[in-house]
C-alpha cells in the first residue's frame, strides 16, 4: 500500500508538471523609430532596434495571438513602425505581411503597414 501511494504521488506530480509547461513562443520585434526617437523607441529592446522575447503560449494559436497583439503601438510619436515575427517551438508562423507591412500570403510579419497606430510620426 505504501508503494502504491508513493507511485500515485509521483504520477500526480509528473502530470501536474507537464500540464503547467508552455511551449516556446518567441516573438521578434524590429522597430523603426520616428526621427530622433531611436533611443526611446529601442529602449524596450535594451537599446537595440531588434530583439526577441519569449511569451507564454500553450498553443500555436495563443502564440499567433501574442504576435498580433505585439503590433499594437501606443507611442505614435516615438515608434513609426514595427515588424513582428514569431516562432512556435521553432516553427516560423505566417503573419500574412511582408517586411514593409504589405500583404504577402506567406509573409512572416504580423503588422499591416496601413494600421492607424503606425506611420504617425510628427
Amino acid at each position: 500500500m505504501k508503494t502504491f501511494l508513493s507511485i500515485a504521488a509521483m504520477v500526480t506530480a509528473l502530470v501536474g508538471i507537464s500540464t503547467m509547461a508552455y511551449a516556446e513562443c518567441a516573438v521578434s520585434y524590429t522597430r523603426t523609430a520616428c526621427r530622433g526617437q531611436e533611443a526611446t523607441s529601442f529602449k524596450k529592446c535594451d537599446g537595440k532596434q531588434s530583439c526577441t522575447k519569449v511569451k507564454e503560449a500553450d498553443s500555436l494559436h495563443a502564440c499567433w495571438q501574442a504576435a498580433v497583439k505585439s503590433c499594437n503601438n501606443g507611442r505614435l510619436d516615438i515608434t513609426k513602425y514595427k515588424q513582428i515575427t514569431a516562432t512556435y517551438n521553432g516553427r516560423q508562423l505566417t503573419g500574412g505581411f511582408g517586411p514593409g507591412g504589405h500583404p504577402a500570403n506567406n509573409g512572416s510579419n504580423f503588422c499591416w503597414g496601413g494600421r492607424p497606430d503606425l506611420n504617425q510620426c510628427q
